[in-house]
């Protein structure tokens, strides 16, 4: 079944142009100008229900764009949309009830309140039962380890803290569906990691479909088999998470450890990338793997050698450089 259903759905603001200095601002009282800034360009895709999937793309893709149009928050230009069965702008209630949407830079606990008080109010709101409330409320806790924390102030609470009861206020109604924009962004390698955790665990309980945005590709491995590469507003790459190296990454890294110092010569081979006394890192094409181990193995007495893909972060780079670079173009 599928949770999420877009066709050819596209999203065009009309940008006021200010001119510079007092005579421009002076004429556009008068005679305003604008543009047509495009943030999403007919994009379509579907996302079945209890999937995780990772929804990349550089600044100003139009990813925080789509997700506001699947949770209702922006009007479509043209295309279409389902959520749950539902149309998202029209915002009907059963549909609000079903989906949380969870943005890194945005809260929504009130700041001078502990957070114990706002899941409280969350839960009058939505009108959970007592019982499935403390059940529910319990869990997170539990998966988060922030018991002692729910009943300090929102703002005593670090950045990190501050993201788990965040989760927890958007997981208290028991979301079919969870749009995720950068719920790890700023936080360090230990809170993201246990965000990571507390999204696959409560996925493998529950079951909750998950749309994840995000730029640390630690979150994408982690949590995503599948993803969706959007550049300059349309849609680029839809398909499994090991398909995009082999789509995109057109080199394979050579990781090369040597009996006796690492040769100052390797560079006839190809890209050298790091070499630190007996070990030396290669990049090369990947279809010249056979052929240029065998010339190393002619050549040097090499105790380790191993064959590995580009890292994930330099492919999704090298995608977001070509289109920027084919729209540029066009």
């Amino acid at each position: 079944m599928s949770i999420i259903e877009v066709a050819d759905l596209s999203k065009t603001y009309r940008v006021f142009q200010k001119k510079d200095g007092f005579v421009g601002a002076l004429r556009g009282l008068y005679h305003r100008e604008y543009k047509e800034v495009r943030a999403v360009e007919r994009i379509s895709f579907q996302i079945e229900e209890g999937e995780m999937v990772a929804f990349l793309g550089p600044n100003g893709a139009g990813k925080t764009t789509t997700l506001k149009m699947l949770s209702g928050l922006v009007y479509p230009t043209s295309g279409e949309a389902r959520v749950l069965g539902y149309v998202p702008s029209e915002r009907a209630d059963p549909f609000r009830r079903q989906f949380a949407l969870v943005m890194g830079q945005k809260n929504q606990l009130w700041w001078d309140l502990p957070a114990g008080d706002s899941f409280q109010l969350l839960r009058e709101i939505y009108s959970i039962p007592r019982a499935r409330f403390d059940k529910t409320l319990n869990e997170l806790i539990d998966l988060l380890g922030v018991e002692r924390l729910t009943r300090q102030a929102v703002r005593e609470l670090s950045l990190g803290e501050r993201m788990k009861m965040e989760l927890i206020a958007a997981l208290l109604h028991g979301p079919r569906l969870l749009l995720l924009d950068e719920p790890t962004i700023g936080l360090d390698v230990v809170a993201q990691a246990a965000i990571q955790k507390c999204l696959r665990d409560y996925h493998e309980r529950r079951g909750v479909t998950m749309l994840l945005t995000s730029h640390y590709m630690r979150d994408v491995e982690a949590l995503c088999r599948r993803v969706i590469v959007i550049t300059q507003g349309t849609l680029v790459y839809d398909g499994p998470l090991k398909g995009i190296v082999e789509r995109f990454g057109e080199t394979k890294l050579l990781r090369l450890q040597f009996e006796d110092d690492a040769p100052e010569d390797l560079a006839r081979f190809g890209e050298v990338v790091r070499r630190e006394g007996r070990a030396a890192d290669i990049r090369i094409d990947r279809g010249r793997v056979s052929e240029v181990l065998g010339a190393l193995l002619n050549h040097y007495a090499l105790a380790d050698v191993s064959v590995v893909d580009p890292p994930l972060e330099e492919v999704i780079a090298k995608i977001f450089e070509e289109a920027r670079l084919a729209h540029d173009a066009a």
